[in-house]
């Protein structure tokens, strides 16, 4: 059935009115980072100004960011590949042997709020000698993103004919070659998938690493914070430091977003 104009104009307005509401703070974000302090309150610069790239100099070179995007960035990798190493062959064996109730369990680790288990981590962290150190971080956002690995996989796992299985095991090879040589280069895509929402969980939390990380281990998200002071806040270095958090991350997710959307419809079908 032919839509009629009036709905065509009226779907165009509404997707107008709803992009623009989405957007209108990320670019509101960024123009501020090319602001001073006394533009970013001038109502009337609010679309005319004369830019300045301070704010990104002092996030840069005088903040010393650049040490805090190396710590997210190793921070987000190695709890990705640890929770790839170790969720893929779990979401594996879940899958094949039907283990519906573990996997559960296991999703019952994505659910619970983070901030119930800081206190119990910074505990038994702190005991063993581990709070500020990216170790400590790396092991926190596992918590989560291992969850998520094993039930994205779980999904893409049972999509999969077994018949590919079995006739590598008539062909001589063991379950774990079979699973080594077959089943995982087949489900790159999958693991492209989990891969990458772990390292955007990763890139983005602010949590764990506010309370378990140290002056030279903490990563971007809470790095931020040091544009926020007592008396007064920097609103043009804290939306330039903003800006780096958010506009890598953003983009990743626009080109990524095709194998993230194939990836986790892929198992959404059996056979």
């Amino acid at each position: 059935m032919k839509a009629s104009p009036a709905y065509r104009v009226f779907r165009v307005v509404a997707l107008t009115v709803v992009v623009l509401a989405l957007i209108a703070p990320l670019l509101w974000m960024i123009a501020a980072s090319f602001k001073t302090n006394v533009d970013i309150y001038d109502t009337g610069k609010a679309l005319v100004f004369s830019p300045t790239m301070d704010n990104y100099v002092k996030v840069l070179q005088q903040a010393n960011y650049v040490q805090f995007i190396g710590n997210s960035l190793w921070v987000a990798f190695a709890a990705t590949v640890a929770s790839l190493v170790l969720g893929v062959p779990a979401a594996y064996s879940m899958s094949r042997f039907n283990m519906k109730k573990s996997a559960l369990v296991v999703l019952m680790a994505r659910v619970i709020p983070g901030v119930s288990l800081l206190v119990p981590w910074y505990y038994v962290f702190s005991n063993l000698k581990m709070v500020g150190g990216s170790g400590v971080l790396i092991l926190s956002h596992m918590f989560v993103s291992l969850p998520l690995v094993v039930y994205i996989m779980m999904g893409y796992f049972d999509s999969m004919p077994e018949e590919l299985e079995e006739a590598a095991l008539v062909d001589g090879l063991t379950h774990i070659g079979a699973f080594r040589r077959i089943m995982l280069p087949l489900s790159v895509p999958g693991i492209a998938t989990a891969g990458i929402l772990s390292i955007i969980f990763s890139w983005n939390n602010f949590m764990f690493a506010l309370v378990l990380s140290d002056a030279d281990t903490k990563t971007l998200p809470v790095a931020i914070f040091d544009f926020v002071g007592y008396a007064s806040i920097d609103w043009g270095g804290l939306m330039a430091a903003a800006t780096v958090v958010t506009v890598p991350i953003m983009l990743i997710a626009l080109f990524v977003q095709k194998y993230v959307v194939s990836g986790l419809t892929a198992g959404a079908t059996k056979g």
